[in-house]
């Protein structure tokens, strides 16, 4: 067996698959599932002042190796890694997330992007489908690249056209496209384009968003993971799982409240945090709840 079939292999056991899904689109929302379910979205590494490397084979080890993933940049560079080696088609797009409607028409990366092509369906015939196990808060399985809405797991989504697509009445393609997020989620939408999105640039994002003080990846642990229907989050101190249905959320009182949930719940990999990084971590997430909380938590 060579280097890379035994990473494969061990990437799909940590995702709880024993058999090679296909490269067909049950196959492509089977193995979709599985990775937003039990590989956590994350910045522990970044808030511990310790950054994992941003390029794909750096993540795809970690991911093989049971070890924590990362953010977007991280998920999707494995992500992608995974889908290519079991026979899917994968390219790569420059995405920008916004949260402030003045912020929408930016064009700063700070999300990596996959299409998967070659797999039409009746209500897809262009077979281009977006996947993405970088979002956090996201769908479930991957979403056709049609205009409109569509609904995972009881969540709507919203694909747009882009903004010169729209301009000029052609339809939603796998080269540019807007994205309306789940109701009551962090962030508002993405603008997906053809913008650059080589290693360099991703590398230059990486830098900025790990490093920056003034980075958002900075200033509070977030731990995220797509079970289903579930949305489960632990943003500093605040355990939330969010469903079509409602929201459950309440605050995490004590350090083994707090270091469970992340643990047990959102299945993050702690092995290789020191006590003393864990002390520090915990002081440093309970001053900023406790200013967060005297401001009326805005």
């Amino acid at each position: 067996m060579g280097e890379a079939e035994t990473l494969l292999e061990a990437y799909l056991g940590r995702l709880g698959l024993t058999e090679r899904p296909p490269a067909t689109l049950a196959g492509l929302r089977r193995v979709h599932r599985a990775h937003v379910a039990r590989i956590a979205y994350d910045n522990l590494s970044i808030m511990l002042g310790r950054p994992d490397p941003v390029d794909a084979a750096a993540g795809t080890s970690r991911a093989a190796a049971g070890g924590r993933l990362g953010y977007c940049f991280h998920q999707n560079g494995a992500f992608g890694w995974l889908l290519s080696e079991l026979g899917f088609s994968v390219s790569r797009r420059h995405g920008h997330v916004w949260v402030r409607p003045e912020d929408q028409l930016g064009t700063t990366l700070n999300h990596l992007v996959l299409v998967v092509s070659g797999l039409p369906t009746d209500d897809n015939p262009g077979g281009h489908w977006w996947a993405d196990a970088g979002l956090g808060e996201g769908f479930a399985e991957p979403l056709p690249l049609v205009r409109g809405d569509h609904v995972v797991e009881g969540w709507s989504f919203g694909i747009g056209a882009g903004f010169g697509a729209q301009a000029a009445g052609r339809p939603t393609g796998p080269a540019a496209w807007t994205y309306r997020h789940l109701p009551g989620g962090v962030l508002r939408g993405i603008v997906v384009t053809s913008r650059d999105h080589s290693p360099a640039a991703v590398a230059t994002a990486h830098e900025w968003l790990s490093l920056a003080p003034e980075s958002p990846f900075r200033r509070v642990l977030v731990a995220q993971r797509v079970d289903g229907p579930d949305q489960r989050t632990v943003r500093g101190l605040v355990h939330q799982v969010m469903t079509p249905a409602g929201r459950d959320q309440h605050d995490l009182a004590s350090y083994d409240d707090w270091r469970g949930a992340l643990v047990e719940d959102l299945l993050l990999p702690v092995d290789d945090v020191t006590p003393e990084e864990w002390r520090s971590l915990w002081d440093r997430t309970r001053a900023s709840h406790r200013a967060w909380d005297e401001a009326g938590r805005p």
